[in-house]
């Protein structure tokens, strides 16, 4: 790509999202705890005497996978251009195809015409995100 080009790309970009470490670890600890809860309450209604085993496994099963993922979960990266959204691993939205932007447990949905979903996962103000798409849609 030519430096015009390149800079031409750069001065379209409306907003860049990367995931939130914060964010991301929070989601972990509060996926953790309603395992833990399920975890035990399973144990516990089959009548199992050692009902701790199950919430130690769900806490530990959710941050080993929060660990082994993490790498790849924070270096996802989102751009908004007066054109489209791309994402992570060459996903790319015509913005003149996004039927719908909803945020879904803190993250941000967008559905195009064609029924595809895109989740733009671990942002930091997911509301600002969303407004930011649909203004750009418009």
């Amino acid at each position: 790509m030519s430096d015009a080009a390149a800079s031409s790309d750069a001065a379209s970009v409306l907003a860049d999202w990367r995931a939130d470490p914060g964010i991301y670890w929070k989601n972990h600890l509060i996926l953790a705890a309603v395992f833990a809860v399920l975890a035990a309450a399973v144990l516990w209604a089959i009548g199992n005497p050692h009902v701790w085993t199950g919430p130690l496994a769900a806490i530990l099963a959710v941050f080993v996978r929060a660990a082994y993922l993490r790498s790849e979960a924070l270096a996802a990266r989102w751009t908004l251009t007066r054109a489209q959204l791309s994402g992570p691993q060459g996903r790319l939205v015509p913005l003149s195809s996004v039927a719908e932007v909803k945020i879904v447990l803190g993250d941000v949905l967008v559905v195009t015409r064609a029924g595809d979903k895109h989740l733009i996962k671990y942002l930091a103000d997911p509301e600002a995100a969303r407004a930011a798409i649909e203004r750009a849609a418009r």
